[in-house]
């Protein structure tokens, strides 16, 4: 299995690779010799796109079939399978019956792609509403209508090794930012019921897991289907006591909707031993409230520095990470300048700089005021050289501070003894660099947290001195 994109991605691909396990497929880890290889691909930008058709060639010269999964096929379906006949290419809705459709397509028997549609048009499928279908349908899952990722009924396999690992809040979004196709094509927001959520936790603390990441496409609209806009200020602390669970950060928080009941919740427990990571996943995409409404969004400069602000005075050592678009039709000097304001003053500990670019679907294809490509690649350096600078001036202002650190990998042969790499609370494992501490006491495991004083950098990274013995997770 090949997975492309996102931490939701790799979720699905682990709840694929669950169900195949439990039909009878095992799991290879190269591809010469499968008899199989499921490409899970990207469809969000233009680079993503190009990568997971890369991975779906590559795949061919395995001699295995390959299967094309993932937001491109649900995407461009009969599209995509007209372009690449060397895949047969399935859509959400096939993963129920994922096991099935590898039987066919290995024995040869012919699948018709799917016609693309806009799944925001489909009937979400809420909780309330799955049980009945299933009382309905007698139980059966085949016939529970159309499959949304990271529901109960897929099983789970981990993939990835470590001590953390991602859990989905929910599937699809409800927003209609201008430049995004997602609804399009992962559909309407859909929470999990929260004792579902707290089921997976615990089998994940039962694999070695100790830090949980939620994700969803927009986690701060999490119950608002469910009927209470507070579930996951309630569902956080539930979390933070699960056996095993040394760690629970959120992702992919929408500014607009950061109530201050959630917000509290996450910066409240930032001190020693907190399990709910100050952590604060923002997707600002940009800052100018003229191009943001433009964008079909809201907030700007001065709204953003005082979420920031009231985090910082509940937890000092919040981390704040978000991503930022430049080029957006319309974009102006002026709107670049008010960016540049606030990351200045913002002082974020990392950022994601993307070039805009035309997704068929969206508002933003039909807007004037396009940009030429060559203007887009410089904005997108001077923004990208500013952060650079910016977060790495972040992290040298943490030199003297005392961080949580989960201990990810013992380097002591390389590095001398006593010596790991691990991220601090403000640092996603996968995103936002990392944190070497020297001083762990021998017999330490993965997934063990330690407090250490950060004593230098290496530009967003961090080098630290435990000041303390490791904590077992258990003594958290």
């Amino acid at each position: 299995m090949v997975t492309l994109g996102c931490a939701r991605n790799e979720v699905d691909s682990e709840e694929l690779a669950g169900r195949l396990a439990a039909e009878g497929y095992e799991l290879v880890e190269d591809a010469d010799g499968a008899d199989a290889v499921l490409v899970n691909t990207c469809g969000f930008i233009e680079s993503a796109k190009k990568d997971s058709v890369d991975a779906i060639l590559a795949a061919t010269d395995s001699g295995a079939s390959v299967v094309a999964v993932g937001c491109m096929a649900e995407r461009y379906g009969t599209e995509l399978a007209d372009a690449l006949p060397e895949a047969t290419v399935l859509g959400f809705d096939d993963y129920a019956q994922i096991g099935g459709r590898l039987d066919d397509v290995l024995a040869g028997r012919p699948l018709v792609p799917h016609t693309p549609r806009d799944r925001r048009t489909l009937l979400p499928i809420s909780p309330v509403e799955r049980s009945a279908v299933l009382a309905g349908a007698g139980g059966r899952v085949e016939d529970a209508g159309p499959a949304i990722p990271g529901h109960d009924w897929l099983r789970r396999r981990r993939l990835a090794a470590g001590p953390s690992a991602a859990i989905k809040l929910a599937s699809g979004c409800d927003r209609r930012c201008a430049f995004c196709a997602i609804p399009g094509f992962r559909g309407a927001f859909v929470s999990r019921p929260p004792a579902e959520v707290l089921s997976e936790a615990a089998w994940l603390a039962g694999q070695g897991v100790t830090e949980l990441v939620l994700v969803s496409e927009n986690s701060t609209s999490y119950g608002k289907d469910l009927g209470d806009l507070r579930s996951l200020e309630k569902l956080l602390p539930q979390l933070a006591a699960v056996e095993g669970i040394a760690r629970v950060r959120v992702a992919y928080l929408q500014p607009a909707e950061l109530r201050p009941g959630l917000l509290e919740v996450i910066a409240g427990g930032g001190g020693p031993g907190a399990v709910i990571a100050p952590y604060f996943d923002l997707s600002f995409q940009h800052s100018s409230p003229a191009l943001l409404r433009r964008m079909r969004r809201f907030g700007g400069t001065d709204d953003f520095l005082r979420t920031i602000a009231r985090a910082r005075e509940l937890a000092p050592g919040a981390g704040f990470r978000t991503n930022v678009i430049l080029g957006f039709p319309g974009e102006t000097e002026d709107d670049v300048a008010e960016l540049e304001r606030f990351l200045t003053a913002a002082r974020l500990d990392a950022v994601g700089v993307f070039g805009y670019s035309d997704e068929e679907g969206t508002e933003a294809v039909r807007l004037p005021g396009k940009i030429d490509q060559a203007e887009i690649d410089t904005r997108v350096r001077r923004i990208t050289d500013l952060v650079e600078e910016l977060t790495a001036q972040r992290a040298e202002e943490r030199i003297g501070e005392h961080v949580e650190v989960l201990l990810t990998e013992d380097l002591s042969a390389e590095e001398g003894p006593g010596t790991w790499l691990g991220h601090a609370a403000h640092q996603d494992p996968d995103a936002d660099g990392t944190t070497t501490v020297s001083g762990i006491p021998a017999g330490s495991v993965p997934g063990q947290v330690v407090r250490a004083e950060v004593v230098g950098t290496e530009g967003i990274d961090l080098v630290a001195v435990a000041r303390v013995p490791a904590a077992t997770v258990a003594g958290r």
